[in-house]
């Protein structure tokens, strides 16, 4: 997922990253300043910080943390779902002024382990095949795992549509007996008015 957003000031921005568990994010961002004389968005001047937060599905605080105008963070999730990865500029800057809107560029990557070509480079052909299996048998067991959350979300997904569909099903017949008794009265009704004004 890359992407980059526009931000005021101690503004704080969060994306919603659904993670499965025991897997590893890696987020990449870097922050530009809007300067208002060049009418265009420069690198940020020294000082300026972010700070990172990422929430779990259950609401607790997995990562808090003040990194510089450009860095990378990282974070194992321990359960699947919707993790809130907020950031948020440390700038004591009024919003009200002109060149306090920031643009914010992010990476994230989810389950991916960096291959560092300069260790690759470093090592004999052997150990730079056995270097690369072990990188793709990480992605493979990342897939795995994602293909088996997905499996379950879909199956939870199955149970509700199910039920769903089977209490649409039960109210189908409610108001059908409701229409039929209503009709039955209806017509007893007429008939004994027609007997009382002896019409029939």
């Amino acid at each position: 997922l890359a992407l980059y957003f526009h931000s005021g000031e101690r503004e704080e921005k969060c994306i919603i990253e659904d993670v499965p568990s025991d897997t590893l994010v890696i987020g990449n961002y870097k922050v530009q300043r809007w300067d208002i004389h060049k009418q265009d968005f420069l690198e940020s001047a020294p000082g300026l910080g972010m700070f990172v937060t990422v929430t779990t599905p259950s609401a607790e605080v997995l990562l808090s943390k003040l990194y510089g105008p450009q860095g990378t963070f990282s974070f194992t999730s321990y359960l699947s779902g919707e993790h809130v990865i907020c950031l948020q500029s440390n700038s004591t800057r009024f919003v009200s002024f002109a060149g306090s809107k920031l643009r914010i560029h992010l990476d994230i990557r989810v389950g991916e382990h960096f291959l560092d070509e300069s260790v690759v480079q470093a090592k004999d052909k052997v150990n730079e095949v056995n270097f690369r299996l072990e990188h793709l048998i990480e992605q493979i067991q990342h897939i795995s795992k994602e293909q088996n959350y997905e499996r379950e979300r879909e199956e939870k997904f199955r149970k509700t549509s199910e039920e769903t569909n089977s209490n649409i099903l039960w109210w189908a017949v409610v108001q059908t007996l409701i229409l039929i008794s209503i009709g039955i009265w209806q017509i007893k009704s007429l008939r004994d008015f027609f007997i009382s004004k002896k019409l029939v």
